[in-house]
């Protein structure tokens, strides 16, 4: 949309930063309404997608009206503001088709709260305690439950309840994550197989370039990758669609949760450029910097929790993608040596969860055999 300083409306929309997102947070308004803004610069915090991105004026201009609040909820293209020309006129009337705009979660009541007679001072109380009100009888008219009913009744139940230390709001990240957690079990299948790779080259390689075991695995996914498609796919319907391009998200621990930068076409990087790419996302990730291209476009996830002490579990596939890998801690294994003795090697442990909707069994375990090749035999990566 194009703008002039006269006669400018322009809207400012809840943006669409993945495929799958349906709305996002406002986090922080860095502007407050009737201050003036300059094209290009950042004025509000939306937290969407397991991450922040600070969303630009379109335009020069007065942040003229702001509709959604901080903390408040918003669906994908959902009016959020309004930026005028300094002298504008301007009316909430003529902004044409306005999306509806959600009222923050922790303000809505559930259909059982709602048809409990209870005081909103007990309410909030009860929200507090984690107490159900359908467990309270209420000592006002008609039954209706007071504050005072749910304090006797947090009282009484002091030895069988546990007591609640804090209340987090399920939004921003931690809504994202619970949501395509749930999407994720709910319509993908899963199945996840497990086997070790020997890693004294990985190691070597390791220390001898200083780069990190996470550059590495991602390196020896996309070659995997790039010989097995099928894994590198996605289900449209009753389609299997085959990507052409091998983008590797990793996933990075935050304060305010999970995360998935993606590394575009990691397979046409070098080991150096991956490890490179790696570092810069995994900062920018920590503070909250990402941009909506960086994470966007993944087809396949890398989740590496061998820093924890984990060798391996079974790790949730990214939806829409077609399969995740796993990896554990490096663990010091008894072996047979050619001589009958016994001699300890490093391994790392490999899980493998795929959607069995698009990938069988068989597949999957070739792949991720090609993994363990590649990551054996790291010579052969950048070949």
């Amino acid at each position: 949309m194009t703008t002039t300083e006269s006669n400018m409306v322009i809207k400012v929309v809840m943006p669409k930063l993945s495929l799958t997102m349906k709305e996002g947070s406002v986090g922080k308004w860095y502007k407050k309404e009737g201050e003036k803004v300059e094209k290009g610069e950042p004025i509000v915090e939306i937290i969407s997608e397991k991450a922040t991105y600070d969303l630009e004026a379109p335009a020069s201009g007065v942040l003229r009206k702001i509709f959604v609040n901080e903390g408040e909820d918003a669906q994908v293209d959902a009016l959020i503001a309004v930026i005028t020309a300094p002298d504008e006129p301007f009316s909430e009337t003529e902004i044409a088709q306005t999306p509806l705009i959600q009222a923050p979660k922790e303000a809505l009541e559930t259909e059982a709260e709602a048809r409990i007679l209870a005081s909103p001072a007990a309410k909030r109380l009860a929200r507090e305690h984690g107490v159900d009100l359908a467990l309270v009888k209420g000592s006002g008219p008609d039954g209706r439950i007071v504050e005072e009913d749910v304090k006797r009744f947090v009282e009484e139940s002091m030895g069988l309840m546990p007591k609640v230390r804090e209340i987090i709001s399920l939004s921003g990240y931690r809504k994202t994550s619970a949501e395509r957690v749930s999407t994720s079990f709910r319509t993908a299948p899963h199945s996840t197989i497990m086997m070790s790779a020997e890693a004294s080259k990985m190691v070597t390689l390791y220390e001898q370039f200083k780069i990190s075991y996470t550059t590495i695995i991602v390196k020896a996914v996309a070659k995997a990758l790039s010989e097995n498609p099928m894994v590198n796919s996605t289900l449209d319907g009753e389609k299997i669609k085959v990507f052409e391009d091998i983008n590797i998200g990793v996933a990075v621990a935050t304060e305010n949760g999970l995360v998935v930068p993606v590394i575009s076409h990691a397979d046409k990087k070098s080991l150096k450029e991956i490890d490179a790419t790696i570092r810069d996302l995994t900062e920018k990730a920590r503070h909250g910097k990402l941009k909506k291209e960086e994470l966007s476009g993944g087809t396949f996830t890398v989740s590496n929790l061998g820093m924890y002490e984990v060798e391996f579990f079974t790790p949730i596939i990214n939806p829409p993608e077609a399969a995740i890998l796993g990896v554990g801690k490096l663990t010091k294994k008894p072996v047979e040596a050619a001589d009958g003795k016994i001699e300890f090697k490093l391994y790392i442990g490999l899980s493998l969860s795929y959607d069995h909707r698009i990938v069988d069994g068989a597949p999957a375990a070739i792949f991720l055999q090609k993994v363990k090749y590649y990551l054996e035999n790291p010579e052969t990566l950048e070949a």
